[in-house]
């Protein structure tokens, strides 16, 4: 038989097995019941003991039978008891069978197998019983999940799951449960994660504890005052106790921030919000702390959750802190000192300081001579300093303080005091010894107290003698807060400087020597300029801003002729680019059929002198510039001679706009307020003549005549003395341009067809691109920001095609609106049939000198009239 029993060591149930014999031996019911003659083994004849030991040994094989099906589960437990019952039914009818004769049994064979099985049961007994805990705690679990404890790490394969539990969630061996966190109830809106919803919120109680003193009389226990804060993002708390004047123990961040567990036995969980509210106890780390309220915040926070407050309780007395605040109150004189406040002067003028600019005259000394000093008196504390303005080769160190910062006694030198002698306060002995013992009283009267006279502001002034330490410094000039500092306190309105100083000598220029011919002009000046030669600087800047950027070349190109006998050289024609970015020239010339010239290169790009000048010179040699480039100009290239014929539009776009940037004028020919001036000195007496004029070009009095007759009117009149770019200055100002404008469609077809070719279809990306960069969401961005943005999204279309159709959908505030173009170029939604564009489309880069249609052809004649010579009737 099997007897459970407990064992002390572990927790799972033991199994011994028995002798029945002595079992029911050790049992007295078994005698009261069967008598004391009978035992398990009876004789046949004893039916009733037959009967129960059936009865009995079917329960004992039950019970061994259910012991081993819980390793199969719960399902055969069932099957297992009716098998149990079955068996020790068989027994009792093997007794009846027995007892009535029909069957004869061995019972000493009964006994000796019975020991047998005994025997076998301890043998296997005394061996590692099969882990069947295991399989009775998996009954009823759902979740068999396994975490993910390996992974790679910057490519390297590292354990990661240290502190991940097990199967189903369970912890590992040695693995701690995480305390919980405070649980908040749901609000309104989105979900926002605690350290989002709570950032910068702190609950705050006020609280103390009681810290017990051995050995000392005065107290017995202190009670310290603390703040306890706890951070709603994290659930972490600090305990901080405000800093006491002459405390004597060390103050301030009493526990640092961190979550903080439980008392034991509890210790494997933290403190969350529901464990605080007002009059209740603490403990943390062994230490009671007694809450005793909260502010305003906490309080809010805590009704809100439903939190029932506590009634604020008082913080007991500290009895040390009682007598130090008698003692302090007896120390406090009946009568008041006199106040000493200087932290209003300095908080009204901190950082405030006057500066003086002085002379101080040391030529009577042994090598002395005149010395220039700069006094700074600051007004935080009335306090000067005077440092010395060194000059250059002077021979002089440079002392970094001629006088170091405090307060100039006006009467100085003077004579040295004692120790002590110097002093706030008076104190005068009333009686008893000197030291500890004696009575002190503060003398309001200052009896023998010594007045030293400093300088303050009102004492400074242009042209006064201050005494600094026996050296007469005058005071010549002061700087611009300095008078407004005056001028607003004191009312002074005379800051005439005082002249202390010589005037410069002149300057001596420095000789160069001539140029020898050996690299540029201005690397020669350069090595004579110091010790070290240099390479001459080039001015980066100009350099950077007139660089080609974007559509913008900053090239100004001319149609030139030459100047020459030769029939030849006279028919042929040049462009002459000018960089601005660096003031090169370059002359190239298109080829011309059949004219027996090679075109190409004629020039190579650089710096072109003007000429008649003398090649070895002291002085560098003039350059062409801009002003001296516009269309009538004669030019001389390296014995050449040019004449400027014609420009592009660009050309005359950046010169009429550039006009008025420098002075002199960069662009004197095209500034059109200069030639109307001119035209007013030129045509004062010839009205009657020009209206003429113009009367015989416009028989219908419309108040417009052609272009050709006006030019001849004004050379005619002008004789002379305005130039071709000028006139054609005149004439593009009052002009009436007729807009010759390439078909919408023609240009979106030619865009599309280059998108198409270059399987270009992420318009949607664009579009949203032009939405994020539009942050007024007005469906309009600047062209020059679109034109940006289209270079960034690297749009397969040319620059001056791009910039020919944004053109065509801007308004009037130069704003593009980016919806209708990006839906007209949309080639797949929006296709166009492609046509050939011809000549109507060109860049800049095409322009050959060819004279493209004329951009003025009719002048509004009245205006200039009117402008020349006023209103007339």
């Amino acid at each position: 038989m099997a007897e459970r029993r407990e064992d002390q060591d572990s927790d799972e149930d033991c199994y011994e097995v028995v002798d029945l014999t002595d079992y029911a031996r050790r049992h007295q019911w078994w005698s009261r019941v069967f008598g004391q003659n009978s035992g398990p083994i009876a004789e046949k004849y004893s039916v009733t003991t037959q009967i129960m030991m059936g009865g009995i040994t079917g329960w004992i094989v039950a019970d061994i039978i259910l012991f081993f099906t819980r390793c199969a589960g719960y399902l055969f437990q069932r099957v297992g008891k009716i098998a149990a019952t079955a068996i020790g039914g068989g027994f009792i009818l093997l007794q009846f069978a027995n007892h009535s004769g029909y069957v004869q049994v061995d019972w000493k064979k009964v006994e000796k197998d019975v020991n047998k099985a005994k025997k076998h049961l301890k043998k296997k007994a005394n061996k590692a019983a099969p882990e069947i805990s295991n399989v009775i705690e998996e009954l009823g679990k759902e979740k068999f999940n396994k975490s993910q404890h390996f992974d790679y790490s910057n490519g390297i394969p590292k354990m990661v799951g240290e502190e991940k539990p097990g199967i189903g969630g369970e912890l590992l061996l040695g693995q701690k449960m995480r305390p919980k966190y405070t649980v908040f109830p749901r609000g309104e809106g989105s979900d926002a994660p605690s350290w989002v919803a709570f950032d910068k919120q702190v609950l705050c109680f006020d609280a103390y504890f009681q810290e017990s003193v051995h050995e000392k009389r005065e107290e017995q226990f202190r009670i310290r005052r603390c703040k306890i804060y706890f951070y709603l993002e994290d659930d972490t708390i600090q305990v901080v106790e405000p800093e006491i004047k002459n405390s004597g123990i060390p103050q301030g961040t009493f526990i640092r921030r961190h979550r903080i567990p439980l008392p034991p036995p509890y210790d494997d969980e933290c403190y969350t919000l529901e464990h605080f509210n007002i009059d209740q106890e603490m403990v943390f780390y062994s230490r009671t702390f007694t809450i005793t309220d909260c502010d305003a915040f906490t309080r809010n926070f805590l009704r809100k959750l439903g939190v029932r407050l506590n009634s604020p309780s008082a913080t007991p007395k500290d009895p040390y802190s009682t007598v130090r605040n008698q003692m302090q109150e007896s120390m406090k004189p009946l009568r008041p000192f006199e106040r000493l406040d200087k932290l209003k002067q300095f908080l009204d003028h901190d950082r405030h300081v006057l500066r003086f600019f002085c002379f101080w005259d040391d030529s009577d000394a042994m090598f002395g001579d005149p010395r220039e000093l700069t006094l700074h008196y600051f007004l935080a504390d009335d306090t000067i300093e005077i440092r010395e303005v060194v000059q250059a080769n002077s021979g002089r160190d440079a002392a970094p303080m001629f006088l170091q910062r405090n307060k100039l006694p006006k009467h100085a030198p003077a004579p040295k005091h004692q120790p002590g002698e110097i002093a706030d306060r008076t104190v005068l002995n009333v009686f008893g010894p000197m030291g500890q013992g004696g009575r002190y009283i503060v003398d309001s009267h200052k009896t023998g107290a010594v007045h030293q006279e400093f300088y303050k502001d009102c004492d400074l002034a242009i042209g006064s003698v201050i005494n600094v330490w026996g050296r007469k410094v005058i005071i010549c000039d002061c700087d611009g807060f300095t008078k407004e500092y005056y001028r607003t306190k004191y009312g002074v309105e005379d800051f005439t400087p005082v002249r202390h100083r010589a005037s410069p000598r002149p300057r001596l220029e420095k000789k160069v020597p001539p140029y020898n011919g050996f690299g540029s002009e201005e690397d020669s000046l350069c090595s004579c300029q110091g010790l070290m030669p240099k390479p001459p600087q080039k001015d980066f800047r100009k350099m950077m801003e007139k660089d080609r950027h974007g559509l913008d070349s900053n090239v100004l190109r001319f149609v030139a002729k030459m100047i020459t006998d030769s029939p030849v050289d006279s028919e042929r024609k040049f462009i002459i680019s000018y960089f601005l970015c660096d003031d090169t020239i370059a002359v190239f010339e298109p080829p011309q059929r059949n004219s027996g010239v090679i075109g190409g290169k004629f020039l190579e790009r650089g710096r072109i002198k003007k000429p008649e000048q003398e090649l070895f010179k002291s002085e560098l040699s003039q350059y062409f510039k801009t002003q001296d480039l516009f269309v009538g100009a004669k030019l001389s290239f390296n014995g050449y001679n040019f004449q400027l014929v014609d420009t592009d539009e660009y050309t005359f776009n950046y010169m009429e706009k550039h006009a008025d940037e420098a002075s002199p004028a960069r662009f004197p020919m095209a500034n059109i307020s200069t030639i109307i001036s001119k035209m007013k000195e030129i045509c004062d007496t010839k009205l009657k003549e020009i209206k003429k004029c113009f009367v015989m070009n416009d028989p219908t009095s419309t108040g417009v005549i052609e272009y050709a007759p006006f030019r001849n009117l004004l050379t005619e009149v002008a004789e002379g003395q305005l130039s071709e770019h000028e006139i054609m200055t005149v004439g593009r100002h009052y002009s009436i341009r007729e807009q010759h404008e390439t078909d919408t469609d023609l240009l979106v077809s030619v865009a599309q067809e280059q998108l198409r070719k270059k399987t270009f279809e992420s318009f949607l990306e664009l579009a949203d691109f032009f939405v994020h960069n539009d942050r007024k969401k007005s469906g309009f961005l600047p062209i020059q920001e679109s034109r940006t943005l289209c270079k960034a999204f690297k749009l397969p279309v040319p620059d001056d095609l791009l910039r020919e159709i944004m053109a065509r959908f801007q308004n009037d505030q130069e704003e593009l609106d980016y919806n209708a173009f990006l839906s007209a170029i949309d080639w797949k939604e929006h296709p166009l049939p492609y046509s050939q564009p011809g000549a109507l489309i060109q860049t800049d880069s095409d322009w050959n000198g060819e004279a493209t249609a004329p951009a003025v052809k009719n002048i509004n004649y009245m205006i200039l009239v009117e402008d020349v010579f006023g209103k007339q009737d």
